[in-house]
């Protein structure tokens, strides 16, 4: 029997005691995690994913990929080059068993992204709602005159705004509402991204290169300054 699962936006034809490299996973060396986005397992087809299935695995090691050249050429009157190389993480993992049915009750460590809190399949408890404080009781009123209130300052204004993220090349409207939905406002935090960072929102705005391509990072040193 083989199972078909899909992590780090990648699908994988899987069996039991298959190896096999996938994007990098919150998770150590020895530890025995679950996929639970499976596409197809056996005969049965998901809708996208089937309910219930998953595909449990033991982490072997957190290792990196093959050394990647990336290199940019501009081509201006004042054009630039650069060259820069870049070694992806990757987890590797054996697989050790296939679950049609169960696999939300399992208690097994659910897989997910590098960054990401690891969590157990099952659906954590919920919070109790906070206690309501009791209502205070009303004191008497004083006989004396109470004393004017003083004038209200005027609030300062905010000078915290976002900064015109559409100023770097290759960032329009549609991209800035994604990376504010991701917390992304300013100049220098995208001038503060790592590798992994980069790799990570290609990943999460759907556009595998478009970075390193249009060189955000440099673009935000000199917007930021």
């Amino acid at each position: 029997m083989f199972a078909v699962l899909k992590t780090g936006g990648k699908q994988y034809r899987v069996q039991s005691g298959d190896i096999l490299r996938v994007e990098k996973l919150a998770a150590n060396a020895g530890d025995t995690i679950q996929f639970n986005d499976v596409l197809m397992i056996g005969s049965t087809i998901g809708t996208p994913f089937v309910e219930g299935a998953g595909v449990q695995a033991e982490v072997v090691d957190q290792i990196k990929g093959e050394k990647l050249i990336h290199f940019v050429k501009r081509r201006r009157k004042h054009g630039s080059k650069r060259t820069k190389g870049h070694r992806q993480q990757l987890t590797l993992i054996k697989v050790t068993d296939l679950l049609e049915k169960g696999a939300d009750k399992s208690g097994v460590m659910a897989a997910l992204g590098a960054g990401s809190a690891a969590m157990p399949a099952a659906t954590a408890p919920k919070k109790a709602a906070p206690k309501k404080a009791a209502p205070k009781k009303a004191e008497p009123k004083s006989e004396a005159k109470p004393e004017p209130k003083a004038a209200a300052k005027p609030k300062a204004a905010k000078t915290d705004a976002a900064d015109d993220l559409t100023q770097i090349s290759g960032v329009g409207p549609v991209i800035v509402k994604k990376l504010h939905a991701l917390g992304v406002t300013s100049f220098a935090q995208i001038a503060g991204w790592s590798a992994a960072e980069i790799a990570d929102f290609d990943e999460k705005l759907s556009f595998k290169g478009r970075i390193e391509r249009d060189d955000w990072i440099n673009q935000a040193k000199k917007l930021a300054k």
